[in-house]
């Protein structure tokens, strides 16, 4: 059982609210990043999963106008804060949602209970070494490829974990990471890639929303 007041105790959250397909939606997020960083922080290890970014939005968005299907099951990677995942469980669909990160896996079971989205299941799980069960008709993720030392470790998971004729969907910044990863993912994979322009009062954010089925 999730303690849920042991989490607000700990971390002393935020809420954000954002709206997607017509519904509203509510998210914790870390009020302090002091609180998430030991004494070796890097890059590596630096707590990107802690803010609410665009590419997840735009993920959650598409994951909400796909019709669920209840023999069809749905994984997503890198969850993070869960915004995606927990939509689209919102919005009907089966997920198992995941995470490595042990404080990003508390934060996404904080916000499904936010969201009284108590069916979804959430697992922690490293790309490098998987160990879930299954296969996933749709797998989805954002923001999961920008390090070039993850290219391989995604591309065996996506061999493992997805049917044959299911369908891997990305949302990721426009990046050389993102364009070297497709372009590896060419050979074995039928790519459609569609970019979205996010516009703000000061400033335009390029994404890419791909899909990915086998060949």
């Amino acid at each position: 059982m999730f303690d849920l007041n042991g989490f607000k105790e700990k971390f002393r959250p935020n809420i954000t609210e954002i709206g997607v397909g017509g519904r509203k939606f509510k998210f914790y997020t870390p009020s302090d990043l002091e609180l998430l960083l030991d004494d070796d922080v890097s890059m590596h290890n630096f707590p990107l999963w802690a803010r609410i970014w665009e590419p997840s939005v735009v993920l959650a968005l598409h994951m909400s106008t796909i019709q669920p299907d209840p023999n069809k099951t749905c994984l997503e990677i890198g969850a993070g804060l869960g915004v995606a995942g927990i939509v689209a469980a919102c919005f009907g669909h089966r997920i198992t949602l995941t995470e490595y990160d042990p404080d990003a896996l508390e934060f996404a079971k904080a916000n499904a209970l936010l969201n009284n989205c108590e069916h979804i299941e959430i697992s922690r799980l490293d790309w490098h070494y998987p160990d879930i069960e299954g296969k996933f008709d749709i797998i989805f993720g954002s923001e999961v490829v920008y390090r070039k030392e993850d290219y391989e470790s995604l591309e065996r998971l996506f061999n493992r974990y997805l049917t044959p004729r299911g369908v891997i969907i990305l949302a990721e910044g426009l990046r050389r990471s993102s364009m070297e990863f497709l372009q590896r993912m060419s050979d074995r994979y039928q790519i459609k890639a569609r970019k979205k322009v996010l516009r703000g009062n000061k400033e335009e954010i390029h994404l890419l929303l791909c899909e990915m089925r086998p060949t």
